[in-house]
């Protein structure tokens, strides 16, 4: 029930993130300025990344009421680490960002 609550959620805010972006395309600008990266991070970071850490959550409860107690501290170990790396990512993201702005200054 709450697996299926949770793709209709996704499914909706995909739906209404495509429809925004076919309407700035169908729209159109006389002056393209570039991709909206700040868009695109902050839809992911406030919509994928808490129904994907939800389904996680899920899928570890389910395990772990089955007592299987190692197989939910290995995934929950690995999903740990992938987000130390999405962190990682991040911080090379900003660091990019003020390198670029120290050399082109």
């Amino acid at each position: 029930m709450i697996a299926t609550e949770l793709v209709q959620q996704a499914w909706g805010a995909s739906a209404q993130a495509a429809s925004g972006v076919l309407a700035h395309v169908i729209a159109g600008e006389a002056d393209p300025k570039g991709i909206d990266t700040q868009g695109i991070v902050s839809f992911f970071a406030g919509k994928v990344a808490p129904i994907l850490l939800a389904v996680l959550g899920v899928i570890f409860i389910g395990r772990a009421s089955r007592g299987e107690i190692s197989k939910v501290l290995t995934s929950s170990a690995i999903a740990i680490v992938g987000l130390a790396f999405i962190a990682g990512a991040a911080t090379l993201f900003f660091v990019g960002d003020y390198l670029i702005q120290l050399i082109f200054e």
